[in-house]
């Protein structure tokens, strides 16, 4: 089911998330979690989702999960650095990004998320660093 004051606060700070259909399951501190559904428009030729889909999906994610632990004082937050290892391909039904916070200090807020497929299989792994504003 998603949750739809989450996918509310994604689109309207990140219109680009709306654009590429993203979803929001659920949105706290120590969790937020999103999906992306498989569509042959958001893909490379051989048909899997394109690594950038997948990259904007973390990054749109992780970006929510480090606003909702900003430092007080904080207005927002900016990515600086993004690692995506990339361990297999999405054909068909949905990715689903899960976020939480590994550190959340008063200049940056650093993020870990994975990517599963529908199968609960692990498509990607992504760390991100994100200024505070």
């Amino acid at each position: 089911m998603t949750d739809l004051e989450g996918t509310q606060l994604f689109h309207r700070s990140m219109p680009f998330s709306e654009r590429l259909g993203v979803e929001v399951l659920e949105h706290g501190r120590e969790l937020v979690r999103s999906r992306l559904k498989w569509d042959e428009s958001l893909c490379t030729l051989g048909g899997a989702l394109h690594g950038g889909a997948l990259m904007a999906l973390a990054d749109s994610t992780g970006a929510v999960c480090a606003f909702l632990n900003l430092s007080e004082g904080g207005q927002g937050t900016t990515t600086v650095e993004s690692k995506t290892n990339f361990l297999r391909a999405v054909r068909s039904g949905y990715a689903v990004a899960s976020s939480r916070p590994l550190h959340a200090g008063r200049k940056f807020v650093v993020v870990e998320t994975e990517i599963h497929d529908d199968d609960g299989k692990l498509v990607a792994k992504v760390t991100q660093t994100q200024a505070v504003l």
